[in-house]
């Protein structure tokens, strides 16, 4: 037991003592750099994802934070904010375009102008910056005709294009001065989507380094000059550590609820679950699972670029074809319904970026969908118009009764284990069988349905 004792104790001093070097030597010797990576479109999971990461490598006070990128762009107000977050930092940002054959085009450009090192991989690409929400790339035609004229083309719907062009030929303009880059460049990937190779980007002043992996950039760094909000720092990189964070929990659920599909979904499984509820209350399970999904759907879209216009076609269109179902109108509810549902559905994100757009298919299917229910709906109610009418007034009509006592015009029947006042042309006796011919209000008029049997027991009565 004593030798157990010992081994424990020489145990853990060896286990206090390496992590007391080893903290020692990443504080010493050793700084620490954190990666990140941004791997497709940029949106709201993008930026939660940078955000709280570079809040943690500033906490930490790292050496250097390096941002892999390889994307097609994304939404401007993700884009701006993640710049925000990289122009506020305490700690030097690099943003490395990597590996070959990736692209930095779009929201990317300006990622890269903004970082206070901008890197390349060889066969790597940056360029294409013009906004896409104005309604795409100019073709190099508009270009020539807007260089032929002195003043702008027109008004309206041109003059918000021109407007949304310069604010973003501004700004790109602005960050390039942050770190003294090309700005001539910078303002012509934006009005001309120029383009350019990482090899020409260097030559060009856009890029700062070109590096062939992680361990060369590390290197070119080591002993660089950069400005941190003001202040001259020289980087130390020879031999840093580097840790990887990747997206959380949060992260992945984010950007699973946010692509534009799944809100989607979410939100017609949202409207189904409750239109469900409502037209069988009690029912409790579509109603928990559409209050959830729609719950989910608007958190997503109020972080999506939506269009409203859109959005109300689609709550419309399926109130017209719930109208339809409950208020046949042959059929011009109905279609009227699937019009603006998928019309809506077509606008529903207001924007061309690549990766937040309404798949087509997603469309038709649910689109299918709903008119399948519609015909589903519709023939319930068909069905349910030509069965017999089984409670109500309306079900009393043809129905048997008994006579409680003798009357000749007015007296009391029994009909379903309740007394009710009758009407009767002819005299009726009391045990005698009677047919329901009418119906005014609480008072039925009936007939005979055959003559009186007078019976032994009624004879003894009399």
């Amino acid at each position: 037991m004593l030798k157990l004792k010992k081994l424990f104790f020489i145990f853990i001093t060896l286990y206090a003592i390496t992590y007391l070097v080893s903290s020692n030597a990443i504080v010493q010797g050793n700084p620490q750099v954190v990666l990140l990576n941004i791997d497709g479109v940029i949106g709201p999971a993008t930026h939660d994802y940078i955000e709280r990461a570079l809040e943690t490598a500033n906490s930490r006070n790292v050496e250097l934070v390096v941002i892999r990128m390889d994307t097609p762009g994304g939404l401007d107000l993700a884009m701006r904010s993640i710049i925000k977050n990289i122009t506020t930092s305490a700690v030097p940002i690099v943003s490395y375009v990597s590996p070959s054959g990736a692209r930095a085009a779009s929201a990317g450009t300006y990622i890269l102008y903004a970082s206070h090192v901008a890197a390349m991989a060889p066969g790597t690409n940056l360029g294409a910056a013009t906004p896409v929400q104005i309604g795409g790339i100019p073709t190099p035609t508009d270009i020539g005709k807007k260089k032929d004229k002195e003043k702008p083309e027109a008004v309206g719907e041109d003059a918000e294009k021109q407007k949304t062009i310069n604010d973003a030929a501004a700004y790109i303009k602005g960050l390039a001065q942050l770190h003294g880059r090309n700005q001539q460049w910078a303002e012509k990937a934006v009005r001309e989507a120029a383009s350019l190779p990482a090899n020409e980007a260097l030559k060009e002043n856009v890029i700062d380094l070109i590096a062939t992996d992680m361990k060369d950039l590390l290197k070119q760094l080591d002993g660089r000059e950069v400005v941190v909000q003001g202040i001259k720092r020289t980087l130390n990189t020879d031999g840093a550590l580097q840790e990887i964070i990747k997206p959380d929990w949060r992260s992945n659920l984010l950007s699973v609820i946010t692509n534009p599909n799944v809100a989607y979904i979410l939100m017609l499984i949202g409207i189904y679950g409750l239109i469900l509820e409502f037209y069988n209350p009690g029912a409790i399970v579509p109603g928990t699972i559409g209050a959830i999904a729609l719950i989910l759907a608007l958190y997503a879209f109020q972080m999506l670029p939506i269009n409203y216009a859109g959005m109300g076609l689609i709550f419309l269109g399926i109130a017209l074809m719930v109208g339809e179902a409950f208020e046949p109108s042959f059929g011009m509810l109905g279609i009227g319904g699937i019009i603006a549902f998928v019309f809506g559905s077509i606008i529903l994100m207001d924007t061309d970026a690549p990766g937040f757009g309404i798949n087509i298919a997603v469309i038709i299917s649910f689109t299918v969908i709903s008119v399948l229910i519609l015909i589903f709906i519709i023939s319930l109610a068909l069905k349910a118009r030509q069965r017999p009418v089984v409670s109500g007034m309306e079900e009393l009509f043809g129905k048997e009764a008994i006579v409680l006592n003798d009357f000749d015009h007015e007296g009391l029947v029994s009909i379903h284990g309740e007394n009710w006042r009758a009407l009767s042309e002819t005299a009726l006796q009391k045990n005698q069988q009677v047919k329901v011919i009418d119906v005014n209000g609480i008072t039925l008029k009936v007939a005979p349905i055959e003559p009186v049997a007078t019976s032994a027991a009624q004879i003894e009565e009399k």
